[in-house]
């Protein structure tokens, strides 16, 4: 084995440092969509921090407040009539309780008995074939290690391997923050059985009481094995929790774990799953398989999801450690960076969300904290969405299926709340959901800000992701079967929840703009709910819409059509305001914050699809002035949504400044192995976006951005989409290339440009669906066929 700087090759598909991880910020994902771990390629102590998606704090219960129906027509009455302190308080008599909280399973510990200081310290982690390495010289001996999160086999790997045949040496342990008995298995397995807590209130949340409350008879169970296996010397597991190795050629490490999670509606205490037939069936199986077989199938399975697409841009400055990578990035000194970026975000996709998994949340499917940020939950009114919108794109369809699942799931529990809270048919999803699927208004009945607990359109919200499923893969069973149904229902909601307005326009009332606020002009406080915000109008516009289509196209529901067009006819229409903005609520309030982070207003223009610069030319530059007036600056994934809007608005250069600020490096300040940082937005040494903290949205938005950079397909002209090509090409990307996205319609495309001109494109389509392909100003309309592999040329 030679010295690790003569045998590694820094290419631009590798994240890589000279030093270990001094905190999370620094340490390195893996994930196979359920497990999930964070290497710190620590050199005497090696740390790798556990996550397993079902591992969630508290059990199914009714969340619902049953006396909210009292405060509605009060609260309705209030902001028609402008009393907007008092609609504030009515809101908040009809929330419900808070939601639970995404829990670490805890770490992995490897400790060394080097006797001298290691030598040619590096680590990486190899986007390609998701594998975190580390490797360093200890006097003559090459010590190597590599973790990897194996979505064929449902464990966590590490390998160790050493140069010199006897020379490796450590302890493995296992911990957990959470109660927990730790006990020998077998002569080579471990294992730790651990509680959940009953119930934890959000990080940001003093109830008064414990915010952690553990009890025997409540609370999910969780169990994880550790199995050593070894080439030479000698492996034993005492009755302590400890794997000790000695005198070892080599040895692989193989961890399995799951929890008694049965199911959104059962108690995993009393209807649980044993949590130790799954983990032990997934080591067993496991420990029967080489190791190459193990790399070899993980790797596989993995390049068979990230190689679909793949973008190329020059020149790369790969052979810069990240860090310093990051630190020195300008628009023009290094567009590898940005094709980085876009890998990492489509890495970061499949890591954490595959087909029977748990959707990806705010974390991902990595977390370390009890109280994690904002519970580490599904944050409905943009996060949890964020992170789909590169899923069709960037050709990972199977990835966006853990969203699907969620929101059948979420209708079932959200017919309640719509019932219970507004009397309405239909469902209804609020701001923030957990694992037990709660749809009611959060707030711990009355702690709460109406401006973010009282919007009610999570479930309007996410319909969209259903319809983005059919629009890119046409699949006319999932429509009829899966999309419809959940989409009708979810339009029900909305015809039981807007009211005329003194117009005679539909609004909804109260309606929040999430998380913004104004001016109360009654009084001079801070208003949060209004009679009619935009983004609710554009949201309730986009589902109908699409419900509209969908009836004709399947022939079912005429009468029900029929009162949707109605319906859409009477709500409430974008307005202007006096500065050339789109207005965000139903008056031109002034404006609490200015530069807020949310763009909620302009939900129509992107991800929507209702505003386009062919179509709405008008509205299109009040978009334009809005964003202008929204400024730049922002949490992470809020420059990302500004990277997809400005891209939406043929702005490549904008767009590209943008990114280069959400690559700024964050400044961290270490808090216990936390990190808060001193600015908002920016991206860690791993690459995770800051909010701060991490919010992987800001990844999976930027990835969403780029792409739309290259390519947009969200118009469509006489029942054709229509395929722009390079709409947003900014000058600091004068040549590149790539691969395997996709556009609605059922197309993948594969272009490359020179000189910032567009030089070749390869369009498939894979439905035989008419297509308008534009670049610049030429058009050309094209009739196709199923599996047809179209060129076309443009001028010079």
């Amino acid at each position: 084995m030679t010295s690790p700087d003569n045998s590694i090759t820094k290419d631009n598909n590798k994240l890589w440092y000279r030093t270990p991880a001094a905190s999370w910020i620094e340490a390195l994902p893996v994930g196979n969509g359920r497990l999930g771990a964070m290497v710190y390629g620590g050199i005497k102590n090696e740390k790798i921090r556990l996550n397993e998606d079902t591992l969630w704090s508290g059990e199914p219960k009714d969340c619902n407040n049953h006396e909210a129906i009292n405060w509605l027509s009060k609260a309705r009455a209030a902001v028609f009539e402008g009393r907007h302190r008092e609609a504030i308080e009515h809101c908040k008599k009809m929330q419900g309780a808070y939601n639970q909280s995404y829990q670490p399973f805890g770490s992995l510990h490897l400790e060394f008995d080097f006797e001298q200081d290691a030598k040619d310290y590096y680590r990486e982690l190899d986007l390609s074939r998701a594998v975190v390495l580390t490797t360093f010289r200890v006097g003559e001996t090459v010590f190597r290690r590599e973790v990897f999160s194996s979505h064929p086999d449902q464990v966590i790997i590490v390998r160790l391997h050493t140069s010199k045949p006897g020379s490796l040496n450590f302890e493995a342990k296992l911990s957990s923050p959470h109660p927990n008995t730790i006990s020998q298995e077998n002569q080579r397995s471990i294992a730790l059985r651990g509680l959940l807590p009953s119930h934890v209130d959000p990080n940001y949340y003093d109830s008064g009481n414990s915010p952690v409350s553990y009890f025997e008879n409540s609370g999910m169970r969780f169990t994880g094995i550790l199995h050593a296996k070894t080439v030479g010397g000698e492996t034993t597991a005492t009755n302590e929790g400890v794997i000790s190795v000695k005198n070892a050629d080599s040895a692989t490490l193989i961890f399995s774990a799951d929890s008694s999670f049965n199911g959104f509606d059962k108690s995993p205490s009393r209807q649980g799953v044993d949590p130790d037939i799954e983990a032990l069936a997934h080591l067993h199986t496991a420990t029967l398989r080489s190791d190459n077989q193990l790399i070899e199938d993980h790797i596989k399975d993995h390049q068979s999801l990230f190689y679909r697409s793949r973008l190329t841009l020059s020149p790369s400055r790969s052979d810069v450690e990240t860090p310093k990578r990051i630190h020195s990035y300008t628009t023009k000194n290094d567009p590898g960076l940005v094709a980085l970026l876009y890998d990492f975000g489509r890495y970061l996709l499949i890591a954490s969300s595959r087909e029977g998994t748990q959707p990806a949340h705010l974390q991902g499917i990595w977390s370390m904290d009890i109280r994690p940020p904002w519970s580490d939950n599904w944050t409905l009114n943009i996060n949890s969405t964020m992170n789909y919108w590169p899923a069709q794109s960037t050709n990972l369809s199977e990835c966006h299926r853990p969203i699907l699942d969620f929101i059948k799931d979420l209708s079932i529990t959200g017919k309640e709340t719509a019932k219970i809270h507004y009397g309405a048919k239909g469902w209804v999803a609020h701001h923030n959901t957990d694992i037990w699927k709660q749809t009611s208004p959060v707030g711990d009945f009355g702690h709460g800000a109406p401006c973010w607990s009282q919007w009610a359109f999570g479930g309007v919200w996410h319909c969209m992701d259903l319809w983005e499923y059919y629009s890119f893969t046409l699949d006319e069973t999932f429509l009829r079967e899966v999309a419809y149904p959940l989409m009708r229902d979810a339009a029900e909601f909305c015809l039981d929840w807007f009211v005329p307005n003194p117009d005679g326009y539909l609004v909804v009332a109260p309606s929040s703009s999430p998380e913004n606020t104004f001016i109360r002009p009654e009084d001079g406080g801070v208003g949060e709910v209004c009679a009619g915000s935009t983004q609710d109008t554009a949201l309730a516009w986009d589902l109908v819409t699409n419900l509209i289509w969908s009836s004709e196209h399947l022939g079912i529901d005429k009468a029900f059509r029929e009162t949707l067009i109605t319906f859409r006819e009477k709500l409430l229409p974008y307005r202007i305001g006096s500065k050339g903005q789109l207005l965000e609520w139903d008056k031109e309030y002034e404006e609490h914050e200015p530069n807020h982070r949310h763009l909620s207003h302009l939900i129509g223009f992107y991800p929507g699809r209702q505003i386009t610069p062919d179509d709405e030319p008008e509205l299109t530059e009040a978009v334009r002035k809005s964003l202008e007036l929204r400024g730049d600056a922002g949490t992470g994934w809020s420059m990302a949504w500004k990277v997809c809007m400005w891209a939406r608005l043929r702005d490549g250069n904008r767009a590209a400044d943008l990114i280069a600020q959400q690559l700024k490096l964050a400044r961290p300040v270490k808090i216990e192995d936390a990190c808060e940082t001193l600015d908002a937005g920016g991206t860690y040494p791993n690459l995770f976006g800051c909010c701060p903290p991490l919010m992987i949205d800001g990844n999976f938005g930027v990835t969403s951005g780029i792409t739309e950079m290259l390519l947009q397909s969200h118009r469509q002209v006489n029942g054709a989409y229509e395929i722009h090509l390079l709409p947003a090409l900014p000058e600091a990307w004068p040549e590149g290339s790539i691969t395997g996205l996709c556009a609605r319609g059922g197309f993948e495309i594969d272009l490359s440009w020179a000189n910032g001109r567009l030089t070749d494109v390869s369009i498939q389509s894979i439905h035989g669906s008419p297509v308008r392909i534009r670049y610049e100003d030429t058009i050309l309309e094209q009739k196709t066929k199923k599996a047809e592999l179209i060129k076309p040329t443009f001028g010079s």
